[in-house]
């Protein structure tokens, strides 16, 4: 590991950073170009403490997706994290309102849970939609071609920022999440069902964080860069 890092960098040559930086809430996917030790001054954080942890996780094999090309690259996200997403979203969303329901008058910051995993829904699926509809077609059209294509928006760029953008609020109504479910920790009196909402929670928030690192630290960097080494 290099003296100070910027945490994209640290999740993309070993995955399994991302479990120390996400038990620290260092943000790897939005924030990744931040250094190790100013998002850990950021926070309060003493960052040898966070590069001890990261010193003593098990190291996994260098992920295959930092290596792929962008059309490749693309087919893994939509084969991995938004095949996820598809059914993972409606499941969740139908559970929190189940759970708000019986639990609400105890617990009334579960109607605000259900509230906020409705509005995820609500902006993840059209951004899934647009990325397989527009941006990922014509990615994929970059990576074939010898020079570069006319596409009607011009450049990659402004879908680009778009999704970015569409990332950060995405990100925001995850953070809300976590801080509104204390980390997802279900009280004593949980259920089942209870349990296994903020369970799932928590899976969807590391699903989706390294699925927006993927896209905003690996993939559209390369793509912006093979679109301008193209010539007309």
């Amino acid at each position: 590991m290099t003296e100070d890092p910027t945490l994209a960098s640290l999740v993309t040559a070993n995955p399994a950073a991302a479990r120390v930086l996400e038990r620290h809430g260092l943000d790897y996917c939005c924030g990744g170009a931040q250094r190790l030790r100013d998002a850990c001054a950021a926070r309060g954080i003493d960052p040898d403490e966070v590069v001890a942890e990261l010193a003593a996780e098990p190291a996994v094999p260098a992920s295959e997706w930092g290596a792929m090309d962008p059309a490749e690259l693309v087919d893994h996200i939509m084969a991995t994290h938004h095949a996820y997403l598809d059914g993972e979203l409606p499941r969740l969303q139908a559970l929190a309102d189940k759970v708000a329901g019986v639990h609400g008058g105890r617990h009334p910051e579960l109607v605000r849970v259900a509230e906020l995993v409705e509005a995820l829904r609500a902006d993840l699926e059209p951004h899934l939609a647009k990325e397989e509809q527009v941006l990922f077609p014509m990615i994929r059209e970059l990576a074939g071609a010898a020079t570069r294509p006319a596409f009607h928006c011009g450049t990659l760029q402004a879908p680009i920022r778009v999704m970015l953008a569409e990332h950060d609020r995405t990100g925001e109504l995850l953070a809300q999440l976590r801080t509104l479910t204390d980390g997802f920790t279900p009280p004593a009196d949980a259920c089942a069902s209870y349990t296994a909402l903020y369970e799932g929670l928590a899976a969807l928030e590391a699903d989706v964080h390294l699925h927006v690192h993927k896209e905003s630290n690996v993939l559209f960097p390369a793509v912006l860069a093979l679109e301008s080494d193209l010539k007309r």
